[in-house]
């Protein structure tokens, strides 16, 4: 088809429109989860989690350089590029479905109509739009790789033979190397695009000219992981697994095999072997399961906002099937277009659903299954997010679809004027928009950063923090090295004790000379301006004596002083590394550092500590004293049925009215993430012990009022927002 001449213009100003409707539902700062950790580091080049995404981190350097002169946050400069990687990829999967459907339509007003309307389904599914609006994960650069390959393989389809074509091989090729050092979803065209070339023009593959010119792009693309060692040998603040090489040579070998072999640090981090996932072959959950879960989130794809349940077979259910019909009606049409295309867009399709179902592995889903009561074997949270390209693909496929059916009706009804008066069926491509836009808009949403806010506020000048996972250590680090909210906290994650790195940081980024200062504006009327930095790190271990700490039971009684206060674990008590590597860090800074945790379970509970924890608004501070003597004046104990904690009653006050800030907390409309609703229910928890403490303490009732109706607001949103009670 020489004769076919792309639209990009058309599909220009199509990006640009999804480009101005995530801009109208961006994020105006962090989000939960991976957000926080992918802003900071891609904003200050630290590396992230496994396998340290270096192309992502170093487009996101570049993006938020460019940005800077328009005076925008870091957040939203670093969303904007999750924004515009989506509509780079409707951009392209305009142009493949425009491509596709010149073979069955003539008009060229009408190819243009019917490949925005796969566009635009492909851009508002639900979770493609939500990962749009705040740059929780690198999975909208992959996105936006396969849109291209797809789009570059039909152009070398068209141009087979020709020079132009071999480039757009050559193009397609490199943009999947180098994409896989943003993730390895980048690759999953590979196996549409190899049957394609050797079903639709193997020879290009006999030349040697081809692979001269494709082993080089290969090598470079690979090389660009080289930047996790180089990077990490200069200490970023966030240096996640820490992957620095002795030499050049093993970093080339650990590179170049995937994680195989080679340098150890930067082939975990590249092989993810942390995480210890098992293969394949033993499956986390039954395979039947797996694609019910992959079911439920295709299910709230075209239709969220129809049905507040998670679960499928709901009232989402007749435009999910529609959606399912329009697909395979798009397969129809590419089936009767053009049998070569119809290979790669089928084969594609059964990666990306199929496949990666297979591939992925999950446990039980996170809102299905209630008869496996046992939390550790469901996943943590919902996973559509690594399902986006299937989401804009299907959408796609149903805009084809839907364009061939009008195609069909109008020439049913005669052509000619009747493609005009049978336009209206294409307003289902709006089914999306419409039930999507409350679900997947983050606008005006403040809740994770005060979130974050609120927690390292809580703590004392210098004080160590126990964290427990993602979302309360997350936004912490976007908090200090972003907006540089109370860097003088040292915040530990408790997951991440169990690597050999970790422990190391910690420890030499709070030596004297590394420690950071409090910084007086953060004083909030209650903390000294005058506080002394530590004279000592948070741990005294060495090198050699982190590396030999494994977990297992003590084979004898283990006594430790903490601050005065000797507290003994008996012999057999199994501790893990984790714990303690903590224990370890609490007795060197117990006396000199403010010990903290952000959960009054967990860590505190587990370390036999909890009577020497005292509640300052969402952080437990551990105050080794006397039990035997009266506590400290001013505070106060709960009732049991609250849970029996301590509070410095004047200190909570001040915290959560004078300190703390609630937006996108309290009387929320719809907190459409059911997996952080911890969030608000920890607020809840707090009004409401504070309410019963007032009670205990005897205060006057119109402050005991005032805390209950706190609590109430925020039990509002831990149940799903306003509008979610609305509609139940």
């Amino acid at each position: 088809m020489k004769e076919y001449r792309p639209p990009y213009r058309e599909g220009a100003l199509l990006g640009l429109a999804v480009f101005g409707l995530y801009i109208l539902t961006l994020a105006p700062t962090t989000a939960w989860w991976d957000a926080s950790e992918y802003i900071t580091t891609g904003h200050i080049l630290g590396i992230p989690h496994p396998p340290g995404n270096p192309l992502f981190v170093s487009i996101a350097r570049v993006w938020s350089l460019l940005l800077a002169p328009l005076g925008l946050s870091v957040a939203v400069r670093i969303n904007l590029l999750a924004a515009a990687t989506s509509s780079v990829a409707t951009f392209f999967f305009f142009l493949v479905g425009h491509r596709v459907l010149a073979s069955v339509i003539k008009e060229r007003w009408m190819l243009t109509f019917g490949a925005a309307c796969g566009a635009v389904m492909g851009a508002t599914a639900y979770t493609v739009w939500n990962q749009s609006t705040a740059n929780e994960k690198v999975y909208t650069v992959s996105m936006a790789v396969i849109a291209a390959v797809s789009w570059l393989a039909l152009r070398w389809y068209d141009r087979r033979g020709e020079p132009e074509g071999v480039r757009a091989l050559l193009l397609a090729l490199y943009l999947m190397v180098l994409g896989a050092s943003n993730h390895l979803m980048s690759v999953l065209p590979a196996p549409a695009l190899g049957l394609f070339v050797l079903l639709a023009g193997p020879a290009v593959l006999l030349t040697r000219r081809f692979w001269v010119r494709a082993i080089p792009l290969v090598v470079i693309g690979i090389s660009f992981s080289f930047f996790l060692p180089i990077r990490a040998a200069q200490n970023p603040i966030i240096n996640e697994g820490d992957p620095v090489c002795e030499s050049a040579a093993s970093a080339a070998v650990a590179v170049f095999s995937n994680g195989k072999a080679g340098c150890p640090p930067l082939a975990a981090s590249l092989s993810r072997a942390q995480y210890a996932k098992p293969p394949i072959t033993e499956r986390q959950a039954p395979l039947g399961h797996q694609f019910l879960n992959y079911f439920q989130y295709f299910d709230w794809q075209w239709a969220r906002g129809a049905d507040l349940s998670e679960v499928p077979l709901g009232a989402r259910m007749p435009a999910t099937m529609l959606f399912v019909a329009m697909g395979f009606m798009g397969l129809l049409v590419l089936w009767r277009a053009d049998r070569m295309i119809f290979t790669y867009m089928a084969v594609l399709a059964v990666t990306l659903t199929v496949g990666l179902v297979v591939y992925l592995n999950f446990e039980y889903g996170f809102s299905l299954a209630p008869e496996i009561v046992d939390r550790n074997a469901h996943e943590v949270r919902e996973r559509d997010y690594f399902f986006m390209a299937s989401f804009i693909f299907w959408g796609n496929l149903a805009g084809i679809g839907l364009a061939g059916f009008w195609s069909a009706l109008s020439e049913h009804w005669g052509g000619g004027a009747a493609y005009r008066r049978t336009m209206p069926v294409l307003l289902i491509a709006f089914i999306p928009m419409a039930y999507n836009w409350e679900w997947a808009s983050r606008a005006g949403d403040y809740a994770t950063i005060d979130w974050a806010y609120d927690l390292l506020m809580s703590v004392e000048p210098y004080g160590v923090l126990f964290t427990n996972g993602d979302n309360d250590t997350f936004p912490l680090w976007y908090a200090q090295e972003i907006e540089g909210v109370r860097k003088d906290v040292t915040v530990v994650v408790l997951q991440y004790l169990y690597t050999d790195w970790y422990p190391l940081q910690i420890r030499d980024q709070t030596e004297p000379e590394r420690q950071r200062p409090f910084d007086g504006q953060f004083a909030a009327g209650i903390y000294s301006t005058d506080s002394s930095p530590p004279d000592q790190s948070v741990s005294l271990a060495t090198d050699e004596v982190m590396a030999a700490v494994r977990g297992g039971a003590l084979p004898a009684d283990l006594s430790l002083s903490l601050d005065g206060v000797v507290i003994t674990y008996p012999s057999g008590l199994y501790l893990d590394r984790a714990v303690r590597i903590a224990l370890s860090m609490i007795h060197d800074s117990a006396g000199r550092r403010p010990i903290y945790f952000a959960s009054s379970a967990g860590l505190l509970q587990s370390l036999g500590l909890g009577p020497w924890g005292v509640r300052h608004g969402l952080a437990t501070k551990l105050v080794m004293r006397n039990l035997e003597e009266d506590a400290p004046d001013g505070w106060v104990e709960g009732s049991a049925r609250m849970g029996g904690e301590w509070f410095d009653v004047e200190r909570n006050l001040t915290l959560v009215y004078d300190v703390y800030r609630y937006r996108g907390l309290k009387d929320r409309e719809l907190w459409s993430d059911r997996s952080t609703l911890t969030i608000p229910m920890q607020f809840q928890l707090l009004f409401t012990q504070l309410a019963d403490v007032a009670a205990i303490e005897s205060r006057p009732i119109e402050e005991i009022a005032a805390l209950a109706e706190a609590a109430a607001s925020m039990r509002v949103t831990a149940l799903g927002g306003s509008r979610y009670l609305e509609r139940r």
